[in-house]
Parts: structure tokens; C-alpha cells; sequence
């Protein structure tokens, strides 16, 4: 398992490249006021190039291409989407699964009417921070596809903002509707030598507000869970993403090198 921590790394805290400042998006970029992650998301420039770079991610480490299949959880307005039709245009399968009803009617109007295999469901389940009046998840829940759906499974910020008993559900479900040499990618915060879990722990990289607006985990106890529910962590990137999250990657247990898309 490989661990990175340089700084060409930290997608998010470079500069756009000129030629990426000033190339047009194939579809319009969402309003300012939808875009969550921080005030730097609110310049035109870097959100696309954060797009793009996000969809150069799975590219170029995990294997997506045109006839892939993949699920984007948390999805917000869609800028994982806008990068991969950037780069790659239509592909076999997108879903993005949100619980705000406001980014996924943005996503339906200005997304999935232009590019059909981009679809978005809003995902109706409770969370205290981002949908508090919705249902508790419930032990059993399934996300709304068949087993075996996807290649790639995509969660940027979502862990950051979830507690462990939930968390624990999501990775069951995720490997039931991962195709076998399917691949996880997820951000959260992540360290080592903290207790299992902390929520909004104070002295913590910037002061945290309101339920569940950080949830850090210790790695091992995060990392354990990840095993339990079928899964290996591939690389471990430490505080490369957005308010200093790590990055995961991950493959089902039992898979070798070889059988994956990406090595």
C-alpha cells in the first residue's frame, strides 16, 4: 500500500493551468450558490478545473473509460460529471445519488437532458447536517441498483459528514452493487493516534460548526470497517483533498492486481 504527500498532490490547492482557465465547459457550470466545498468553489475557473481533475483521477487510476459504469454518491450539482463529460463525454453509466432535491433537479435540467447516461435520483435518507428531516438509514438499506452495477463507486466529502454506524452500511451496500473487479473511492478525514471517532473535534484544522460538520476518523478503526464490509485499502493519500481529507482507494477483498482495470 502506497502512501503520497507531495505537493504537485494536493488537487485542491493549486492554481488552474492557463489552458484549463480558459477552456469552455461542454455544459453550463452550476450557480454559486449551489456549490458546496469551500469559497474557492465559487470561481468559475477553479471549479471546472477541480472537475476535470477529479475525472483525470479515475482516468488515469482507475480505469475510467467510455463503457464504464459508475456511481457517484453525494453527487451535489454535478461536478464530477461535468469533468468526465468534459473529458470523456457520454460513458455507459452514470448515476449521481444526492439527498438535496435542489442539485439533482439542477443536475436533471442542465446535466441528464443533454447527456442521457448521466442520470440523478435524489436519495431520500436522513442527515442531521444535509437532509435532518429525512428517514433514519435503516440496517437494511439498499442503494436503488442491482448487484454487480458498477465499476467504480465515488464519494468525495460524503464519510466527512457521516457517523460509523451508517458508514458501515454504505460499505456493505457498495460491495453488493460493485462489479467484482470494481473499485471505492472515497475522501475523510482520517489520522493516526485520534480516538475512533470525533465529531467537530475543536483545535482541529479550522473550527467546525453545526451537526456532523467534521467527522474525523482514527485510520485503523475506519480502515477495519473497510475490511469487514469486503474491501482493501489499494492507497492511503494523507490530507490531499479539501479541508485536509485523505484520499482512499480501494478494491474488494480477494481481487488481485492483475484482475483490476488499473493496477
Amino acid at each position: 500500500m502506497r502512501r503520497a504527500r507531495s505537493a504537485t498532490s494536493r488537487r485542491h490547492g493549486v492554481r488552474p493551468r492557463e489552458d484549463e482557465r480558459m477552456g469552455r465547459p461542454k455544459v453550463p457550470l452550476p450557480p454559486k450558490k449551489l456549490r458546496l466545498g469551500g469559497p474557492q468553489f465559487s470561481d468559475d475557473a477553479y471549479f471546472l478545473e477541480s472537475a476535470r481533475r477529479e475525472s483525470d483521477r479515475l482516468v488515469q487510476s482507475f480505469g475510467l473509460r467510455s463503457s464504464s459504469r459508475l456511481l457517484d454518491v453525494g453527487c451535489g450539482v454535478g461536478r464530477l460529471a461535468i469533468g468526465i463529460i468534459d473529458r470523456l463525454g457520454p460513458i455507459k453509466a452514470y448515476h449521481g445519488v444526492d439527498v438535496d432535491p435542489r442539485y439533482v433537479d439542477w443536475c436533471h435540467k442542465h446535466i441528464e437532458r443533454a447527456y442521457p447516461t448521466y442520470q440523478f435520483i435524489r436519495l431520500d435518507v436522513g442527515n442531521p447536517r444535509y437532509n435532518p428531516g429525512g428517514p433514519a438509514l435503516a440496517g437494511d438499506f439498499q442503494h436503488p441498483f442491482d448487484d454487480g452495477s458498477f465499476e467504480i463507486v465515488y464519494l468525495y466529502s460524503v464519510f466527512s459528514h457521516m457517523g460509523a454506524e451508517p458508514v458501515r452500511i454504505y460499505l456493505r451496500d457498495f460491495r453488493r452493487i460493485l462489479a467484482s473487479n470494481g473499485r471505492l473511492f472515497f475522501t475523510a478525514f482520517a489520522e493516526e493516534g485520534v480516538p475512533d471517532i470525533s465529531v467537530n473535534p475543536k483545535g482541529y484544522r479550522r473550527e467546525w460548526s453545526g451537526p456532523l460538520h467534521c467527522v474525523r476518523y482514527r485510520r485503523g478503526f475506519l480502515e477495519s470497517m473497510l475490511e469487514s464490509s469486503g474491501f482493501k485499502v489499494d492507497r492511503f493519500d494523507y490530507e490531499t483533498e479539501t479541508d485536509g481529507q485523505s484520499a482512499f482507494s480501494c478494491s474488494l477483498k480477494g481481487i488481485h492486481a492483475h484482475q483490476l482495470q488499473v493496477d
